[in-house]
């Protein structure tokens, strides 16, 4: 968008505004298009709300005119549009008059600054500056100075960004510390320019060159400049990255003067260039940057002249958007994003509020990487759930950071057990975090550790083992995990060893005890992956045989991962890490002399179930979508509680958690989403062992939502059978942009809406045909997009499908109502606009015939029609009628078109009559007039000795003329030319006769003629004079010579004769001979000879030539 210069203010308001910098196009012109701007100061009061209104007067612009409200230089607050600040429209039909609004809801003190609302329109833009201070409620003392400088725009010399405008409404309004009043003020009058930068940065000053500002205004107006015949520009304005030249003038050429920026002298470099050339002094900036965003000065002893130059820095935009978390309290939470340049400044907020270095370094660390920047919370809390967001000058993200407290989930349980005496007791259990510690107690009392008590923690496992166990390690044992309201407990039984001295014969018998594990009668649960180890006491004199077997197949082995130990009394069958084929019936038979005894168990594993399968997205919105996945094909051998589900953005290796409970049903709608930005979806199934694995992710899907509905259905024409209809596009398309509009119409007081288009029609406009004559039919027009339809557009009121009849008026153009006339050869097109209904028939007619198609090109439109002629000849003049029908009606209009060219030469141009010094002449007009009236003629005559011709006569409108001033003794010949509004004719008319001027009265005695011997050697009378100029600048040098016959001339250099060079211009001007030399350099110094040359001798000069380099004088 071209950027206008400000319109000129009187007096103190000429220093502020800026007008461009050299050599940039302006392709807008600048123009009143306000009738009422915002006040120029506007004091607004902390807490209230203040209003701005523009008027922009379009009665006579051909579109509707844009308005931008810019805060500061370059920030565009349209896209800022809030709770906080409003924006509003209106339009005047009967005024023709645009009213804009812009509303600043609560103002704050990050408000104050200047702003600036810019209208344009096609060719034409206007703009208006105003500036707002910020006062605080109810407060009569000076208002705090220093907010009211902080502002978004400040460059890199003037402090930090500061983007608190564009944050909501404060909710927690924090205490301000009272600091003692400084009058900045007289620091700044008082203080060296060199010393405002610190001041600044001391007192926290952002906005230093807009304080300055009001500071010039504070000051006495200095007399007018004795030393500068044209001072600086006020101000300057460069993109990034370009150049830029200011220049002024002084009175003195010779004069030395100091360039100064901020109050710094500048020294000569690469940078800055600084040239003198003549009066004009000029600073030339190279690649200027921020920090060249300040305040210039030109000193000549003590009188300055000062401008200032600002840097427009193009907008950083954020090319990686920052990802959702899902952490736990005590997590490190790293929000990540890539801005388009480095160096770039970012600033960070938490829902409403800044987070910044100063006051929250103790939670939040600043890491940035080139274009990456970071933000980190090193613990989460619950407290720091919320949104947060990055803001650039030119973009801004946003993610979510879901805080939740940590839930030990206990994995694998204590089981209880039951040893004898000497042999070793492991309780061991596993949670879901592997960092959690945690104490044994036994019947309350803490466990320590001994050489025969061993604790352990790997992993998620905890494990207690005591050896050599006594009687009095039974009783009851409880595992704690620190920092939850959590125990796990289980019973240590003692099994003690009866001796029975008595010998007898018992039948074996077996004794089970599986209560850890057993869920109903002999059915024991295993969770794959883990350790079964199955103890069974046996009994039974003699000591009975044990045979374990699964099925038919008998277990024998006593090694590997399922095996069976045997000690004395007692029989261990061991599965070390279960699987899904251990699963089954298992039997035990203890014999012995004195019987047989059986059990049968059965060992069930269980698993976590597979993931779910085809998770898939079957409907979006603007913020949501509705995600549904089908049950796993296998359940882990336990119920399917529920599952999880998880999104994260396309690209991102993040994962965010969407629920913390686990979720029935098989659909799900997820919300809090970004419209137009790619998500994936994952499930875990959940039962009762655990969590699957995740399912494979779903097809990237994006949250879109339909347009708004399309604004200004308007009907635009109605014939018998058709309706035309116009709208402009919705306000609101979103990231779903917009496909197309379907067109529907239904009969008035039906409720059936018929589609008058099947494919999407893409303009706007449409003529729904086929319609009954004289019914009463409403309209409307509906959006679509790929997530659906808009809302529909639709008609006030019902259209009557009847043709409204118009009778025939053709609109003659003003400059065809008279003679139209064209020269041969060029083009014409004319375009005459009509109007009637039904569609009228336009016919052309030339002298009362239709025109000839092979000569003339007629192209008729609904609302005009076209005459074009390629290449106009004579043929083509004439009357031409345009004759336009409806029906029994017509109207007709008359173009009288003239070709015209040159005219002919005059006929019979001849002498009639001469006397004294004057001769008389007649002629007779030209037999063609190229189809022009004949303006005038010219006349000319000539002497039959030179044959010179010189103009008499222009314009002469008679066909005869007197010539005067005649000499006597000549003999003149006359010439004449024709002339129309094509110009002189092509050829002249020589007089037929001539007129001779003689002598009365005198007679000439001519005396004999002595021929005179002209001949002589070449000789020149001035010689060549030595010169010493300046490199770069062009001189010349000169000599005169005579001779007859005319000498030849040989300009040498160095004996070296100068050929066809064109650093070299030779001239022989009636014997003054010049040698011109452009822009000599040293190496054009030597010697110059100038030979001259006939038949009768020679002669030479020379001189010689030294040419110096220009030595700039030394700067102070």
């Amino acid at each position: 968008m071209p950027e206008p210069v400000p319109e000129a203010k009187p007096a103190e308001a000429d220093e502020e505004d800026a007008p461009p910098a050299d050599g940039e196009n302006q392709s807008t012109s600048l123009s009143g298009l306000f009738v009422e701007k915002p006040p120029e100061n506007v004091v607004a009061v902390t807490g209230l709300d203040v209003t701005f209104v523009a008027k922009v007067d379009a009665s006579t612009l051909t579109r509707k005119p844009t308005m931008k409200w810019l805060k500061g230089k370059w920030l565009d607050l349209g896209s800022k549009a809030g709770k906080h600040l409003q924006f509003k429209e209106t339009y005047d039909r009967n005024t023709k008059i645009y009213t804009y609004e812009m509303k600043i809801i609560k103002v704050v003190a990050g408000d104050a600054g200047g702003y600036r609302c810019e209208v344009t329109a096609k060719d034409k833009c206007d703009s208006s500056i105003f500036e707002i201070s910020v006062e605080a409620a109810h407060q009569e003392d000076q208002a705090d100075i220093l907010s009211a400088f902080k502002r978004a725009d400040a460059g890199e010399d003037e402090g930090d960004l500061d983007f608190s405008a564009l944050l909501k409404a404060t909710k927690k309004k924090k205490k301000q510390k009272e600091e003692p009043e400084i009058d900045v003020w007289e620091l700044l009058k008082n203080a060296h320019p060199s010393e405002y930068e610190k001041i600044a940065f001391q007192y926290g000053i952002t906005d230093l060159r807009g304080m300055l500002k009001r500071l010039k205004k504070m000051k006495e107006v200095q007399k007018p400049s004795e030393a500068f015949l044209k001072r600086l520009e006020s101000c300057y304005s460069v993109e990034k990255g370009k150049k830029i030249v200011m220049s002024c003038e002084v009175l003195d050429p010779n004069v030395q003067v100091k360039w100064l920026k901020n109050g710094q002298e500048i020294k000569p470099s690469a940078k800055y260039v600084m040239e003198a050339n003549g009066n004009v002094r000029t600073l030339t900036i190279n690649k200027a940057n921020l920090s060249d965003d300040a305040a210039y000065e030109c000193v000549v002893g003590e009188d300055k002249c000062s401008t200032e130059v600002y840097v427009k820095e193009p907008p950083i935009t954020i090319t990686k958007l920052m990802d959702d978390y899902h952490v736990v309290v005590g997590e490190r939470v790293e929000f990540e994003i890539e801005v388009s340049e480095e160096g770039a400044h970012v600033m960070w907020s938490f829902e409403d509020q800044e987070i910044t270095k100063d006051k929250d370094s103790s939670k939040y660390r600043f890491k940035k990487d080139g274009k990456k920047h970071t933000l980190i919370i090193q613990e989460a809390t619950l407290d720091d759930a919320g949104m947060y967001h990055a803001w650039t000058n030119g973009g801004h993200t946003k993610g979510e950071l879901e805080v939740e407290e940590k839930e030990l989930e206990v994995l694998q349980d204590i089981a209880d057990l039951t040893v004898r005496a000497t042999d070793q007791a492991v309780f061991k259990c596993e949670v879901s975090d592997d960092k959690v510690t945690g104490k044994w107690f036994k019947d309350g009392v803490e466990v320590l550790p001994s050489e025969r008590i061993k604790m352990t923690h790997v992993g998620r496992f905890h494990r207690l083992v005591i050896d050599d166990v006594k009687p009095e390690d039974a009783g009851d044992y409880t595992f704690v995990p620190d920092g939850y309201a959590l125990s796990l407990s289980a019973k240590l039984n003692f099994l003690e060893i009866k001796i029975d001295y008595v010998p007898r014969q018992d039948p074996p018998k077996i004794h089970l005890d599986t209560t850890g594990n057993m869920v109903s009668q002999n059915t024991i649960i295993v969770v794959a992956g883990n350790k079964l180890r199955l103890d069974v006491e046996i009994t039974g004199e003699p000591a009975p045989t044990v045979v374990w077997s699964k099925g038919e197949e008998a277990v024998i082995a006593t090694e590997g991962r399922v095996r069976v130990e045997s000690r004395k009394d007692l029989s261990c069958f061991v599965i070390e890490g279960a699987e899904r084929a251990d699963e089954g019936n298992y039997t035990i038979c203890v014999t012995n002399p004195a019987g047989e005894d059986k059990a049968m168990l059965f060992i069930k594993i269980v698993d976590v179930p597979d993931p779910p399968e085809n998770v898939k997205c079957t409907g979006v919105g603007e913020d949501c979508a509705t995600i549904v996945w089908e049950p796993p094909k296998f359940d882990g051998g336990a119920p399917i509680k529920g599952y999880l589900m998880e999104r994260k953005k396309k690209g991102s290796s993040r994962w965010t958690k969407l629920n913390f409970d686990v979720y029935e049903p098989t659909t799900y709608e997820a919300k809090r989403m970004i419209e137009g930005v790619l998500y994936e979806m994952r499930v875990f199934a959940v039962n009762s062992i655990g969590l699957s694995q995740p399912s494979l992710n779903s097809k990237p899907f994006m949250p879109i939502a339909p347009t708004s509905e399309p604004t200004r259905l308007t009907v635009h024409d109605v014939t018998d059978s058709t309706c035309s209809l116009r709208w402009l596009a919705p306000e609101k398309i979103g990231a779903g942009g917009l496909d197309g509009y379907v067109i529907e119409y239904c009969k008035e007081g039906d409720t059936e809406w018929v589609a008058a288009n099947t494919d999407l029609w893409e303009k706007q406009g449409f003529v729904v045909r086929g319609l009954p004559v004289g019914e009463k039919i409403n309209f409307r027009v509906v959006a679509v997009n790929i997530a659906g339809r808009s809302p529909p557009a639709t008609l006030s009121q019902p259209v009557t499908i009847r043709e409204i009849v118009e009778h025939p008026k053709i609109r003659l153009p003003r400059e065809l109502r008279t003679k139209y006339i064209r020269k041969v050869g060029e083009k014409i097109n004319l375009t005459i606009p009509f109007q009637g209904k039904p569609h009228p028939i336009a016919t052309w007619l030339k002298d009362g015939q239709p025109v000839d198609p092979k000569m003339v090109n007629v192209r008729n439109t609904n609302v005009d029609s076209i005459l074009f002629i390629r290449s106009a000849e004579r043929e083509h003049s004439g009357t031409y009628e345009l004759v336009l029908k409806i029906e029994n009606m017509e109207d007709r209009a008359t173009i009288n078109i003239r070709v015209i060219e040159k005219p002919g030469p005059p006929v019979n141009v001849r002498v009639t009559d001469v006397w004294g010094f004057n001769a008389a002449l007649e002629w007779e007009p030209p037999k063609d007039d190229g189809n022009s009236e004949v303006t005038g003629y010219t006349i000319q005559k000539a002497d039959m000795k030179t044959k010179e011709w010189f103009t008499v006569y222009e314009h002469n409108r008679r066909t005869n003329c007197t010539v005067s001033d005649l000499i006597m003794g000549n003999e003149y010949m006359f010439r004449v030319y024709s002339e129309n509004l094509c110009g002189l004719s092509e050829e002249p008319r020589m007089s037929k006769n001539t007129a001779v001027i003689s002598k009365t009265g005198l007679e000439l005695k001519q005396a004999a003629y002595k021929e005179k011997d002209m001949a002589c050697a070449p000789k020149f009378t001035q010689p060549l004079v030595d010169r010493s100029v300046v490199a770069g600048y062009s001189t010349a040098i000169s000599c005169s010579v005579r001779g007859f016959p005319k000498p030849k001339i040989v300009w040498m250099k160095n004996r070296m004769i100068l050929g066809e060079d064109p650093k070299f211009l030779m001239q022989n001007n009636q014997g003054v001979l010049t040698l011109n030399i452009r822009k000599p350099s040293t190496f054009d110094a030597g010697k110059y000879v100038c030979m001259a040359v006939n038949d009768l001798g020679q002669d030479e000069v020379e001189c010689k030539l030294d040419v110096r380099v220009a030595i700039e004088p030394e700067k102070k």
